[in-house]
């Protein structure tokens, strides 16, 4: 489990156009690091757009916004070009980031227990180091949430 304070671990993945991504080269900037379930279905719509609605004023406070599901990076191109998301999507496809962050977990779906991401933020800072942590997010309002903390 990871803590506010650590160190927080690279993730290297495919983006939304397929090309290798690596978290670590971002170092120097804050990265606000969304999980959310799944692209295209309606609270991680919601999310993704209020982040991008807010994307300037995130900037201006010097952070990067980047998003990331166990999506295909296709699924991901579709998404954030039906959104006009102006931000990195991640393909985490085999759910390797999400369980290394600790957000792959059991949920109740319909009275059923199944494996899914819980919709989690992780602020990092310039430093590489996790900032603050946000578990169980709600989708709605969400973006103005992290963005009022930073």
């Amino acid at each position: 489990m990871l803590n506010e304070g650590d160190k927080a671990p690279d993730i290297r993945l495919a983006n939304d156009a397929g090309e290798p991504f690596k978290l670590s080269d971002l170092k120097g900037k804050r990265v606000v690091l969304y999980f959310y379930p799944k692209a295209d279905t309606p609270g991680c719509t919601t999310e993704s757009c209020e982040f991008r609605d807010d994307v300037k004023a995130f900037a201006k406070k010097g952070a990067v916004v980047v998003g990331i599901s166990p999506d295909k990076p296709a699924a991901q191109a579709r998404f954030k070009q039906k959104y006009e998301l102006p931000f990195t999507l991640l393909a985490d496809e085999e759910k390797a980031a999400a369980k290394t962050y600790g957000v792959w977990k059991e949920k109740n779906m319909y009275g059923k227990k199944v494996m899914g991401i819980e919709r989690s933020t992780f602020v990092i800072g310039p430093d590489g180091k996790i900032e603050k942590i946000y578990g169980k997010v709600k989708a709605k309002g969400h973006a103005a949430e992290v963005l009022a903390a930073l």
